[in-house]
């Protein structure tokens, strides 16, 4: 591609050895004679934490500014105008399958799951949106986690990998999950081979430089701000790359397999606060430069193992779950509500047209059941924030618990955002109407 045709790209890039960076939505393109597209594009991005929440502290009511939300929720209290509170829908075919995996591996799929060896359930919906927009954008989707993949079964002779996977590319088969930072990171930036142990922004130095010298004002302030994002991650991925390849030639060494190793010792990090943050920061990245617009993040496994020694907790999630009236499990349902509510304020900071990428983002957070001590799935957690381009009015709370089974169904919560990402199906796992006043 000659220097002229990546100035007026519809998105800009920044090239360098071994290096491409896709830009922010730059207004400066009308400048070169270059009109950019009628609006940003529309991006969806799911995160996901298990075992239930905090019943009595998960709450919200008002509207707008106006909305009291609950202890649970008060990380949220800054993006209220953008939130909408969901209550009461349900997954019906992850009801009266007995607990944990048939709870959790079809969330995003509504699809019924087969038991024993054989995975079978659906594609979830994330990547239905995926498929929409692979010729649009350099990755399909982004798919994260912080907990590493189970394997075997459960006593309900449900495979364990339906407990840690929610992204499902077909009826048998899910997505790859990416756990390190690191590698997470080199793909976002297509940074390979020996060139990933060099700064991708001194790789670029001289095409930003000749970039600054085109755009407006303003288009350099943000290019400056992108660029010191990207800075600041990479020196944060640099620490976690280190771990990844120790964790490697210790492996090797001792002829064990990288994902059986505890954590640390597996090269993941070891405060998971801050490799959650560094996944939150990817998926900003992401879109941002529209590297991606479709992106799910595991917070968490079904039966996690994960601790939280930094929320004084003394027992890992799952156990936790099992007390979830009490004040531990407030800790922990505020604390993953507070990193969802870190990747929407993180999103409703980058500035773009007339408005934000939140603006024109659906972020939803979403559990497998209502109550972890129950196992209850006969109704889920459900937060949207973001206005999806206009098309998703916020500032709301949606209660459907006293609607008939047929009217709140969370397949219908799907297909109703599938319809404003442009993606019209007639059914989708146990639905085929829209969710009502969405």
């Amino acid at each position: 591609m000659s220097q002229r045709s990546l100035q007026v790209a519809r998105r800009t890039f920044l090239t360098g050895v071994g290096v491409t960076m896709a830009l922010p939505w730059l207004e400066s393109l009308p400048v070169w004679g270059v009109e950019p597209e009628q609006a940003p594009p529309k991006r969806f991005a799911a995160l996901f934490m298990a075992n239930g929440v905090h019943q009595k502290h998960w709450w919200a009511k008002g509207q707008g500014e106006e909305m009291e939300l609950g202890k649970c929720l008060a990380p949220l209290e800054p993006l209220k105008g953008q939130l909408n509170y969901i209550h009461g829908l349900f997954n019906k075919n992850a009801t009266g399958v007995g607990i944990h995996p048939g709870q959790t591996g079809n969330i995003l799929s509504g699809a019924s799951l087969q038991r024993g060896a054989v995975l079978r359930g659906g594609i979830s919906m994330d990547q239905v949106l995926a498929r929409r927009f692979e010729d649009q954008t350099v990755q399909s989707s982004l798919v994260l986690g912080c907990e590493q993949p189970v394997t075997g079964y459960h006593e309900t002779n449900f495979s364990m990998t339906y407990s840690s996977h929610i992204s499902w590319r077909d009826i048998t088969a899910p997505v790859p999950m990416e756990v390190y930072p690191s590698l997470a990171f080199d793909t976002l930036f297509d940074n390979r081979g020996s060139r990933r142990t060099q700064s991708i922004l001194d790789r670029v130095q001289e095409h930003a430089r000749h970039l600054q010298r085109q755009i407006s004002r303003g288009d350099q302030a943000k290019l400056d701000e992108y660029l010191g994002s990207v800075r600041e991650v990479e020196q944060r991925i640099e620490r976690m790359r280190s771990l990844k390849d120790r964790a490697d030639q210790r492996a090797e060494q001792h002829g064990l397999a990288v994902l059986a190793m505890p954590r640390p010792d597996n090269g993941m990090p070891e405060d998971l606060r801050e490799h959650m943050r560094l996944m939150c920061d990817l998926i900003a990245l992401a879109f941002q430069t529209d590297k991606t617009r479709v992106a799910t993040l595991l917070m968490c496994n079904d039966i996690s193992g994960l601790v939280y020694p930094f929320l004084n907790v003394r027992t890992s999630h799952h156990y936790a779950s099992h007390q979830d009236d009490g004040d531990e499990f407030e800790r922990i349902t505020t604390w993953y509500c507070g990193q969802y509510a870190y990747l929407a304020g993180k999103l409703n900071a980058m500035r773009e047209g007339s408005g934000t990428v939140l603006d024109n983002s659906c972020l939803m957070f979403i559990n497998n059941m209502w109550s972890g001590k129950a196992h209850d799935s006969r109704k889920v957690p459900v937060l949207l924030a973001g206005r999806l381009g206009g098309t998703l009015e916020t500032g709301r709370v949606l209660d459907y618990s006293q609607a008939g089974d047929d009217y709140r169904k969370l397949c219908s919560l799907y297909l109703s955002l599938l319809d404003r990402m442009d993606v019209e199906l007639d059914r989708f796992g146990d639905a085929d109407t829209r969710l009502s006043n969405l």
